[in-house]
C-alpha cells in the first residue's frame, strides 16, 4: 500500500504502537506484515478492523494486554501466557496475529495441551454447537436439529439413547438397560454351574427365554441408536458400539449353528467355538460404562495415559529380559550338577521375574543359590521402583479425569432438574 506517511500507527484495543514502513514490511507477525502489500483501502480493511487515512492509523479490535506479551515475543523471542488469562483465549489471539503453538515456551505448550484436552471433556455438544452458531459457522449437525419437527424428534431420540443424564426418559431407559445387563450376566454365570445340566427342563427353558429377551433388548437398542445417530460411519467406529456388536453377535451365531447342524445348544455339546462365542457375552459388562462415572473415568484415563502405559510396559519388558537371563545363568547355566530345573530356559525364568517384580510371588519357582537369591532381591526392589515411576502420572490423570467427568455430570443433572421442574 502507498502509505501517506512514513510512520504507521497500530491501535490494538486502545493501545497505540508506531512503526516505520520498513519495520511493517518485515514485521514478524504475519497479519501486520500483510499491511505493506495492501494496494487499496478495501484490502486494508480485510486485515484490520478500521483505518484512518489522515493519521495513517490501523485499528485492531483485539485484546491489548495479550498483544503486549506478543510484542515481548517479537522483541525477545520468548512467548508466554498472560497471567490470569484463559490459555485458549490467548491462543486465539496468537492465531489471529499469525503465531502457532510451537512459538510458545515449552511449559506454556504443556499448559495449552492440557487445557485443550480438558475442553473436550468439559464442553458438551450443546456448548460446542452454541459456539459454532455464535460464529455463524453452522454445520450439518445444527441444520439437522433445525430443519423440521421430525429432525428435532430424531435429535431428542438420539440424546435419550446416547446421553443417560439428558432427560428423565433417558435415565429410565438407562436403568432398564442396566437391569438387562445384570440379568444376562447372572444367566451366563449360572450356565457354567455343574448342576446346570441336571436342572429341570422347565428351569432351563425359562432361562433361555430370559436370555432371548435380553438379547432382543440389546439388539433393538443398538439398531435404534444406529438409526438416530448423526454420522453412521462414526457410530460404527466407536469402541463401545463395536463392543456391543461383539456381545450381541455370538448369540445369533450360536442359534444359527444350532439350527443348521441340529446340535444341542448346551455349552457341553456345542463345541469349542460356540463356547468361546458364548463367553464373549461378558463384554456386556462394558456397556455399563455408559451409565457409571467410574468406568468412564477409567476409560478416559487409559486413553490419555497411553504413553505412560507404553513406557511402563517397556520398563517391565527390559527388566524382565535382563533379570531372566541372569537368573537362568545363575540357577542353571553355571553349575550343571546342582542346577535348578525351574530355570532351564530364559522364557521359564521370565515367569519368575514378572511375579517377583509385581511382588505376587506364587512360590511355584524360586532361586536356591545364594547369587540367585541376591538377584531375586534386586529384582523385587527394581520392580517396585519401575512400577512406581509412571504410576504418579497415571494417578494425577485419573484424578483430573474424574473431576472433569463429575463436573460434566453435575451440569447435566442441573439441566435435568430444570427440565423436570418446567
Amino acid at each position: 500500500m502507498k502509505f501517506g506517511k512514513n510512520i504507521c500507527i497500530l491501535n490494538v484495543g486502545g493501545t497505540k504502537y508506531a512503526f516505520t514502513r520498513e519495520v511493517i514490511k518485515d514485521f514478524p507477525l504475519r497479519r501486520v506484515s500483510r499491511l505493506h502489500s495492501c494496494s487499496s483501502e478495501k484490502e486494508v480493511l480485510e486485515v484490520c478492523d478500521d483505518y484512518d487515512r489522515e493519521r495513517n492509523e490501523f485499528f485492531f479490535d483485539r485484546h491489548s494486554e495479550a498483544f503486549v506479551f506478543i510484542m515481548l515475543y517479537v522483541r525477545s523471542g520468548k512467548l508466554r501466557f498472560v497471567p490470569q488469562m484463559c490459555e485458549l483465549s490467548f491462543y486465539n489471539e496468537m492465531i489471529y496475529w499469525g503465531l502457532e503453538s510451537s512459538h510458545l515456551e515449552f511449559c506454556c505448550q504443556r499448559r495449552l495441551e492440557d487445557r485443550m484436552s480438558d475442553t473436550y471433556t468439559y464442553f458438551s455438544e450443546e456448548d460446542i454447537k452454541a459456539e459454532v452458531e455464535s460464529r455463524g459457522e453452522e454445520d450439518q449437525v445444527s441444520r439437522f436439529a433445525s430443519e423440521s419437527g421430525n429432525a428435532r424428534w430424531l435429535e431428542r431420540m438420539r440424546r435419550t439413547f446416547e446421553e443417560p443424564a439428558s432427560s428423565v426418559a433417558a435415565q429410565i431407559l438407562a436403568s432398564v438397560s442396566v437391569v438387562f445387563v445384570i440379568m444376562s450376566m447372572v444367566i451366563l454365570c449360572a450356565s457354567t454351574l455343574p448342576d446346570w445340566d441336571t436342572a429341570k427342563n422347565n428351569t432351563v427353558e425359562e432361562h433361555r427365554i430370559i436370555e432371548a429377551v435380553c438379547i432382543g433388548w440389546f439388539t433393538a437398542e443398538c439398531i435404534v441408536r444406529f438409526i438416530v445417530s448423526r454420522d453412521k460411519c462414526e457410530f460404527v467406529r466407536r469402541p463401545l458400539n463395536i463392543i456391543d456388536l461383539l456381545a450381541i453377535t455370538p448369540y445369533y451365531v450360536s442359534v444359527a449353528v444350532t439350527a443348521l447342524t441340529g446340535e444341542n445348544p448346551q455349552l457341553q455339546r456345542a463345541g469349542v467355538t460356540l463356547r468361546v462365542l458364548r463367553m464373549m457375552r461378558i463384554f456386556w459388562l462394558i456397556k455399563l460404562a455408559r451409565h457409571f462415572l467410574g468406568l468412564q473415568t477409567l476409560g478416559l484415563t487409559l486413553r490419555r495415559c497411553y504413553r505412560e502405559m507404553v513406557m511402563l510396559l517397556v520398563f517391565v519388558c527390559v527388566a524382565m529380559a535382563i533379570f531372566s537371563a541372569l537368573a537362568q545363568l545363575l540357577e542353571h547355566g553355571l553349575d550343571l550338577e546342582t542346577s535348578n530345573e525351574d530355570y532351564a530356559s530364559i522364557p521359564a525364568a521370565c515367569w519368575w521375574v514378572i511375579i517377583s517384580m509385581t511382588t505376587v510371588g506364587y512360590g511355584d519357582m524360586y532361586p536356591i543359590t545364594i547369587p540367585g537369591r541376591v538377584l531375586g532381591g534386586l529384582c523385587v526392589v527394581s520392580g517396585i521402583v519401575l512400577l512406581a515411576l509412571p504410576i504418579t502420572f497415571i494417578y494425577h490423570s485419573f484424578v483430573q479425569c474424574y473431576h472433569e467427568l463429575k463436573f460434566r455430570s453435575a451440569r447435566c443433572v442441573r439441566s435435568l432438574s430444570s427440565e423436570f421442574l418446567n
